[in-house]
């Protein structure tokens, strides 16, 4: 698995694009790796799961939360991983499949510090608020944290400050722009690749674009 992500790293950086977030089937050998580390590469895995996994409801999110939990709640065990680094990482995922974890994790003595950590600053709880705030009223105390950050919106104040300004760039061409200047139709194939896809921007020559 390593060795087949590395080649694919090397032939993005080759088009000066990143590379693709690792799929479900990719997450799960990754996982396995992460069980039985090669010696060498614990550095490696920690950055991949860390990293190279999308957020929010992608399936390889789902493979990645539900390890994580099962570290976090001790089920599994990951010498690379522990079950406040699980938790940590669980906080990061912005919604989605960790939001469960997080909120059973409130009453883990433990890990109930990074998980309420990574609630304050998650906010696509959807119903799930409800789950948070059944928790605080019957006492958890971490459970009361989260709701207040809520209220305190702490998840926006504890951001870097808007700039004063900002310096941009404007293009003046001939005409009008269209669609089919930035996101050309021959190359609508690579549209859900972003990066990929940007490569295509202003390919087609016409006046005032060179």
């Amino acid at each position: 698995m390593l060795k087949a992500y590395r080649d694919h790293v090397a032939e993005r950086a080759a088009l000066g694009i990143p590379p693709l977030p690792l799929s479900a089937k990719q997450t799960g050998e990754l996982i396995e790796l992460l069980k039985i580390p090669p010696k060498g590469e614990e550095a490696t895995l920690v950055d991949l799961i860390t990293h190279r996994v999308p957020a929010g409801v992608d399936d390889a999110a789902k493979v990645k939360a539900s390890y994580l939990a099962a570290v976090a709640h001790g089920t599994e065990k990951c010498a690379l991983l522990s079950a406040a680094k699980a938790t940590e990482l669980l906080g990061t995922m912005l919604g989605g499949y960790n939001l469960t974890p997080l909120i059973d994790l409130l009453d883990n003595k433990a890990c109930a510090p990074m998980a309420a950590a990574g609630l304050k600053k998650t906010l696509l709880m959807f119903d799930q608020f409800h789950d948070v705030k059944e928790k605080a009223d019957k006492g958890n105390a971490f459970a009361k944290e989260v709701v207040q950050s809520w209220a305190d919106a702490e998840w926006f104040t504890s951001r870097p400050e808007v700039p004063k300004s900002i310096t941009i760039s404007v293009l003046k061409v001939t005409g009008e722009t269209n669609t089919d200047d930035l996101s050309p139709a021959p190359d609508a194939w690579s549209r859900p690749d972003i990066p990929l896809h940007a490569l295509a921007m202003l390919k087609n020559k016409r006046d005032g674009i060179t």
